[in-house]
């Protein structure tokens, strides 16, 4: 299921992903951070990462903002920190870390790896997603629990 928290038809019309579970699976899950309310994201840059992931068929998550799932603690930031390997496009991965610890989901460093949208390129960002190897990349640094 795509969790489609705005109105983007590219979103709505993609086809649904893996349903959120605890179990882990070996494939890297994709969840996309649209910054729908931070707007630190570059427009151009989030809109075509967004439009690689509809275009390549690829199922992932996508949320309006990360930043606020945090702050509500919602249970799919749990459900996704729990589920095995994770891909994240969102902004620095320090950021992204902090924000599913807050939730009370601690990520696992050795199965995260952060496209950072605000430094990268729709291009390089698109690529790292839809690659199938996953290149942790969360710093080092206090317990995230």
């Amino acid at each position: 299921m795509i969790t489609t928290l705005w109105a983007d038809p590219r979103v709505r019309d993609a086809p649904p992903s893996r349903p959120v579970n605890s179990t882990p699976m070996s494939t890297p899950r994709i969840l996309y951070c649209h910054c729908q309310y931070a707007q630190v994201l570059p427009r151009d840059v989030k809109e075509q990462v967004l439009q690689s992931l509809c275009d390549k068929g690829v199922e992932f998550e996508a949320v309006a903002d990360l930043c606020e799932l945090s702050a509500r603690r919602d249970p799919l930031l749990k459900a996704l920190a729990d589920g095995g390997p994770l891909k994240i496009a969102a902004c620095f991965p320090r950021a992204v870390k902090w924000l599913f610890a807050a939730a009370g989901a601690p990520l696992d460093a050795a199965q995260t790896e952060v496209c950072n949208l605000r430094v990268e390129t729709a291009t390089a960002a698109s690529e790292a997603l839809l690659n199938a190897a996953l290149s942790p990349n969360l710093p080092a640094g206090k317990n995230q629990s």
